[in-house]
């Protein structure tokens, strides 16, 4: 499974630029739905498109494995 760090980077970018971001600013400044991104914050095993990870990774600054991690299925702890 895929699994992506939107909240450590919005957490990250906030902390640098000393302002609350919103995931609706993050789909304003990218063009991705806001649904999207509250679905890739929120609900494991959400898939995307890979330019909206492109759009990401120039939004944050960062490169792909900042982004998102492979989580082998062994590893995964269901809640």
């Amino acid at each position: 499974m895929i699994r992506y760090h939107l909240k450590e980077l919005i957490a990250e970018k906030e902390f640098q630029e000393k302002r609350r971001i919103t995931v609706s600013e993050i789909a304003q400044e990218t063009g991705i739905n806001r649904m999207t991104l509250s679905k890739m914050m929120n609900h494991q095993g959400s898939s995307t498109v890979t330019d909206n990870l492109d759009k990401l990774c120039n939004y944050f600054d960062c490169e792909i494995e900042k982004l998102i991690t492979h989580v082998k299925d062994k590893d995964i702890v269901e809640i």
